[in-house]
């Protein structure tokens, strides 16, 4: 059986292969730094469950301290210059959407297919985790369709990849720190906490009232945590379930799905969700690296706002 483990590998040896090359850029100045950083990376990925919780400990101390001192640098990979991807583009026109389509597919393809297919009658791939597996299978094949289509050498992906992880720095982790950071939340009781603090502070006497105060603190959470899939369980335990769900009689799919529709709202106004607002200015190169919230803003209040007014109707039937 192919299990998640799998994923974890690629992903240390991706990380790995991003330590070794900015250990060899002598163009980089803080070369040393930027293979450090990563190569503890991939050693969270690679070793991290066997490292113990002491030992991941000092390894996220150490991107700390590497990323706080400012020991991070830009490399200069040996990659195409702008020039080239604009004759690339002439060159291969609609053919460059292949390798982004090429992940879709792949993905349905591992879920529809390979997720129910057995092998000496245990399941080919965990199927807990068959759409991780199948989205890490899907951008390898992705990477070969790119590579052989594109006619790039083999080492490319890796370079192009060094490059977007040196632009982004340390905030290509937040994700996946902030989600970490959700479950020892929930794992110590903050929710509760939190939901004490709230009903004992803010007016949840009325329906209206409780929704307000969790759509907005789904959004506020996210907005602090950079993830709404962190701030939720916090929510949950703390406002939706004694409150809306238990006190008021609302619908626990409604509840939770609208809910975590207003922390994606704060998703849209945070740079802390910096995969999907910091990375895009970087690859863009603009200016103004908070550019994408700036035009996001507008959308975010107004559709807050609405799932708040859905909730409030359709919860409650």
């Amino acid at each position: 059986m192919i299990r998640l483990g799998v994923v974890y590998v690629l992903a240390g040896l991706m990380f790995g292969a991003f330590a070794v090359l900015s250990a060899l850029d002598r163009e980089n100045t803080r070369r040393l730094g930027n293979a450090a950083f990563w190569g503890l990376v991939s050693l969270s990925f690679l070793a991290g469950d066997r490292l113990g919780d002491l030992g991941n400990g000092f390894l996220v101390v150490g991107l700390a301290a590497i990323a706080g001192f400012g020991l991070l640098g830009r490399g200069q990979p040996d990659t195409t210059t702008p020039a080239e991807r604009r004759a690339l583009s002439e060159r291969f026109g609609e053919k460059l959407f292949i390798p982004a389509l090429t992940l879709p597919l792949v993905v349905i393809f591992g879920i529809l297919v390979l997720k129910p297919l057995q092998v000496g009658g245990a399941p080919l791939l965990d199927p807990r985790q068959a759409t991780l597996i199948s989205l890490a299978l899907a951008a390898v094949i992705a990477v070969a369709v790119a590579v052989i289509l594109l006619r790039q050498p083999l080492i490319s992906p890796l370079q192009e990849g060094r490059r977007l992880m040196d632009t982004v720095g340390w905030a290509a982790l937040l994700p996946q720190m902030l989600a970490a950071l959700g479950a020892v939340f929930a794992l110590a009781g903050v929710g509760k906490v939190v939901g004490d603090l709230l009903t004992a502070y803010l007016p949840m006497d009325t329906r209206m009232a409780a929704v307000a105060v969790y759509c907005l603190g789904m959004a506020g959470f996210t907005m602090i945590m950079g993830n709404a899939f962190a701030a939720f369980p916090v929510l949950a335990a703390g406002v939706a379930l004694p409150v809306l769900i238990n006190h008021f009689g609302g619908n626990p799919a409604v509840v939770c799905a609208i809910g975590m529709l207003s922390g994606f709202c704060g998703t849209l106004m945070t740079p802390l969700a910096a995969n999907f607002n910091l990375v895009p200015p970087a690859l863009l190169e603009l200016p103004d690296r908070y550019a994408v919230i700036k035009a996001q803003i507008p959308t975010a209040i107004p559709l807050l706002l609405a799932n708040m007014v859905l909730m409030h109707a359709l919860a409650f039937r």
